[in-house]
């Protein structure tokens, strides 16, 4: 694979847009927690910030924080 077609998969596998955003701040999302059948979005810095009590009970945790350090 050449760069161009690494940066079209690693896109393709993101379900967040810039569209997602934060329950507690409206920033951009990129952590989506699900608890009681409720998906609820998080920046980076809330979803670290609740990280620990929140994957306590949530059935899943889906976190693309990774693009924000991405080249």
């Amino acid at each position: 694979m050449n760069a161009t077609t690494d940066h079209l998969a690693s896109a393709v596998d993101f379900r967040l847009t810039a569209v997602d955003r934060c329950d507690s701040c409206g920033a951009q999302a990129y952590i989506a927690a699900v608890v009681n059948d409720s998906e609820l979005l998080f920046c980076a810095h809330h979803g670290r910030k609740y990280e620990e009590k929140l994957r306590s009970v949530a059935t899943s945790w889906h976190d693309e924080t990774a693009r924000l350090i991405e080249a």
